[in-house]
C-alpha cells in the first residue's frame, strides 16, 4: 500500500511538472512591445522596443528589436536553452556570451550577457543582467536591467505590453 501511494505520488508531480513548465512558457510567448508612457527612457540608446519570443521544446527563441534614438532599428536574434548553459553569437561585429535561465514557480527567466565591442580605449565588454517577469492578471512584462561599462553602470525597467 506504501508503495502504491508514493508511486502515485511521484506519478502526479512527473506529470505535473511539465504542465507547470509549459504555462509559465506560455506567458512569455508572443510579440511585446515598449509601452513607452510607462516606461521612463534614458537618454542611453539604444533601446529594446520590440521583442518576439518563442519557445520550441527547452529552446527560447528571441527577436529584440533595437531603436538606436536616430529612428532606425536593428534586429537580432538570439536562441538558448533556460538550463544557465552559456551560448555565443554576433550581433553584427560584436561577440555575445549569454546564458538564461527559468525561476522556479514564477513567471521569470534572467538572463546574463557580455558583449565585447571596440570603445575610444580599445575592447570593452558591456555586462547586463536582465530578469524578464510576467505579471498574468496584468499581461504586462517588466524586463529589469542592470548593465555595467567601463565607464559607469545604470540600471532601469523597460515595461511592455503583448501585441
Amino acid at each position: 500500500m506504501k508503495k502504491s501511494f508514493f508511486l502515485l505520488a511521484f506519478l502526479s508531480l512527473v506529470i505535473t511538472m511539465p504542465v507547470d513548465l509549459a504555462g509559465q512558457r506560455n506567458v512569455f510567448t508572443g510579440t511585446w512591445k515598449l509601452d513607452r508612457a510607462k516606461t521612463q527612457i534614458t537618454a542611453q540608446w539604444p533601446v529594446l522596443v520590440k521583442i518576439n519570443i518563442q519557445f520550441r521544446g527547452d529552446t527560447l527563441l528571441t527577436e529584440r528589436i533595437y531603436d538606436t534614438g536616430d529612428g532606425q532599428e536593428y534586429p537580432f536574434t538570439e536562441k538558448l536553452s533556460l538550463d544557465n548553459k552559456e551560448y555565443n553569437i554576433f550581433i553584427y561585429d560584436m561577440p555575445r556570451k549569454m546564458k538564461a535561465s527559468l525561476a522556479d514557480q514564477e513567471s521569470t527567466i534572467n538572463f546574463e550577457s557580455t558583449t565585447t565591442f571596440n570603445g575610444s580605449a580599445g575592447t570593452e565588454d558591456f555586462v547586463s543582467k536582465e530578469t524578464w517577469k510576467v505579471d498574468p492578471a496584468t499581461g504586462v512584462m517588466t524586463i529589469g536591467y542592470n548593465n555595467k561599462v567601463s565607464g559607469g553602470e545604470s540600471a532601469g525597467a523597460l515595461i511592455f505590453s503583448k501585441e
